[in-house]
């Protein structure tokens, strides 16, 4: 067994954000996210099949949901739970963010 450490193994380059599976299951998905003053592009809309749960462990991002007018800000801290197929975007992320994703089939969740 090996600890491993979520905030080691940044690369200098994040000219693209870099998304690293940390488990992974056929029905389950945990992922470190590092941002880096990133964005989504002009008019994209994530539409996902899962249910996602994401936490900024440092840092800050803004998520926008369609049909709302202003952008969540989140913190070091902050979580939120993004329902299968409920389209969102990412506003603006702060230099070196790093998030914790949980993607799981929506039957998984317990709202």
């Amino acid at each position: 067994m090996q600890k491993q450490n979520i905030f080691s193994n940044i690369p200098s380059d994040l000219s693209k954000e870099l998304f690293k599976d940390i488990l992974k299951t056929d029905c389950f998905k945990m992922e470190r996210i590092i941002s880096n003053e990133h964005s989504s592009p002009e008019g994209f809309w994530y539409d996902q099949d899962q249910d996602e749960w994401v936490i900024v462990l440092k840092g800050s991002a803004a998520l926008l949901f369609k049909g709302e007018n202003q952008p969540i800000e989140l913190s070091a801290g902050d979580y939120i739970l993004i329902k299968a197929h409920q389209h969102h975007r990412v506003e603006w992320t702060a230099k070196d963010t790093v998030w914790l994703a949980i993607l799981f089939p929506p039957n998984l969740a317990i709202y």
